[in-house]
């Protein structure tokens, strides 16, 4: 059987040929570099594309020291994090705000003590240009592992650090949370209601979980702790929450979950106690994943927060501080990395 030859890929000499400009032109141009004029930059790019240029990456590593990879670290399990819709919203747009930047996601997961230095050779190793990290314990030393290596890394969440860490080096993205709980324990006090409970998080991660317990506290200031129950950010763990109120607390009449799958669990407790939400018990959420927040029975009243749009942000400051990284190699100057708290609101459905 006869081989049919392979076409020959365009070249880099073939778009500066075809574009009349020298093949360092066509590189700065690729590599968005400044002081090349606009109509030049056109030109090279309608040639590429006519020609379907694909730019070598290995090559372009040696030019641009960029590997137009990301890490995304977590220190939770893999099976547990892949059925947490809040995660998989957030990790989408970091997905989608990588791939406008022609960059790609890596997965790193830190679920046992070995694991620790298995990660920090990958990220010190040059594989990424950068690093999202989430779910950090206190006393956690990854952000440490992160100065030493010297990576620009952007956290999700406000990092929960040990006493005497600082955190104005660690870029962050984070929700009102501490904000959105207060409107939402004011809605359910403004209906009338007198024994409003709280599932909280676990305090062990971010500072998510404290500050939504804080938001609670401060509109009910007196709150007995027998209305408060800790849970673990899943479904099971409000239902199993929600069921240890209502033994403690047979008359409470209203509750505010600190997430949406939690608050799903808390709804089916509730009926299968017979309790009717909202006329018995109202109920109000956090993060307003519509897909689990207009599903169930009632549809729930939840604090908003743009999940996704958190999760571009991050690649978006991810992006910039690799930028501030390199003025800095260049300027010996360093510069204070930016963080940012994004606004809450409630969305009022039928379970409040």
């Amino acid at each position: 059987m006869t081989q049919r030859p392979t076409p020959r890929r365009p070249t880099l000499e073939d778009v500066a040929r075809r574009s009349g400009v020298s093949k360092s032109t066509v590189s700065r141009v690729i590599n968005d570099e400044p002081k090349v004029r606009a109509e030049v930059v056109d030109r090279v790019r309608e040639v590429i594309t006519e020609l379907g240029y694909v730019p070598n990456q290995a090559a372009r590593q040696l030019v641009t020291h960029r590997t137009n990879a990301v890490a995304v670290v977590a220190t939770e399990p893999d099976n547990r994090l892949f059925l947490d819709p809040f995660f998989d919203c957030l990790l989408r747009g970091i997905r989608r705000e990588l791939a406008r930047h022609g960059a790609q996601a890596v997965l790193l997961f830190l679920d046992e003590p070995d694991d620790y230095a298995r990660v920090a050779d990958y990220l010190g190793g040059g594989h990424v240009d950068g690093a999202v990290l989430f779910s950090l314990r206190p006393g956690d030393r990854l952000h440490e592992m992160i100065e030493r290596i010297g990576l620009p890394a952007v956290f999700g969440g406000r990092p929960l650090l040990r006493a005497g860490d600082t955190v104005h080096r660690h870029a962050y993205v984070d929700g009102d949370n501490r904000g959105g709980a207060r409107q939402a324990v004011r809605h359910l006090v403004s209906l009338g209601r007198k024994r409003v409970a709280t599932v909280t998080g676990p305090h062990d991660q971010e500072t998510s979980a404290a500050d939504r317990l804080a938001g609670y506290r401060d509109v009910l200031l007196d709150a007995p702790p027998e209305l408060t129950e800790r849970a673990d950010y899943t479904r099971q763990g409000g239902a199993d929450a929600m069921a240890a109120l209502l033994d403690r607390c047979p008359d409470l009449d209203a509750v505010f979950v600190a997430s949406d799958l939690m608050a799903s669990g808390a709804l089916q407790t509730l009926r299968a106690r017979g309790r009717r939400v909202p006329e018995d018990v109202a109920v109000v959420g956090f993060d307003d994943l519509t897909d689990i927040a207009e599903s169930t029975d009632p549809p729930l009243t939840t604090v908003h927060q743009d999940v996704e749009g958190m999760g571009r942000l991050m690649a978006r400051l991810l992006f910039d501080r690799t930028e501030r990284a390199d003025r800095t190699d260049r300027t010996g100057r360093t510069e204070a990395p930016p963080s940012v708290v994004v606004p809450t609101r409630l969305v009022l459905r039928d379970s409040a």
